[in-house]
């Protein structure tokens, strides 16, 4: 067996498509009610992945991404699988009110819904749906923090991306 084809398969396992964003590659993961399940940042090298059936919500979610690069404001209106522990849907939920081309820092949105700044952090790290719910939005009291549960590196740059294509940095 090819070995890229072996690191592929094992490395990125169980993704509907992988796709292309200018700071990454996106996995999309889906289910069988034709709702996003996950949407999980990837390395900038990871190999695309089309889908390998026809598939209205990815293309729908490419139609999407694709708005949302043209500008930033783009409301998306993706059918969203329903996930997460009561504390994370709530923490969601708060990042999903933050608007467009604004922060807020962890303590703000854990003085909001109720919590730890830290367990704010973990929400966010955990968030299924980045970009979906702007997780980038967070940031720390003393810089923009930390991204997708790593602290530095090319999720860091993701972030810092995101927060330009959005007009904060």
């Amino acid at each position: 067996m090819n070995s890229i084809a072996l690191t592929t398969a094992t490395s990125f396992p169980a993704y509907t498509a992988i796709l292309t964003l200018p700071c990454c590659r996106l996995g999309v993961r889906t289910n069988a009610s034709h709702e996003l399940t996950a949407l999980v940042f990837l390395p900038p090298d990871t190999p695309v992945l089309a889908a390998t059936f026809a598939h209205d919500l990815i293309a729908s979610i490419e139609n999407n991404l694709s708005a949302w690069q043209e500008n930033s404001r783009h409301t998306f209106g993706l059918p969203l699988a329903n996930c997460g522990t009561p504390f994370q849907q709530r923490t969601w939920q708060a990042i999903s009110r933050i608007p467009h081309g604004e922060i807020r820092t962890y303590g703000e949105l854990s003085t909001e819904i109720g919590g730890m700044p830290r367990a704010v952090g973990q929400a966010c790290g955990a968030n299924p749906f980045p970009i979906l719910v702007p997780c980038h939005r967070v940031v720390a009291k003393t810089g923009i923090g930390g991204f997708a549960n790593a602290r530095d590196g090319w999720l860091l740059e993701t972030k810092r991306w995101l927060l330009k294509h959005e007009g904060v940095l």
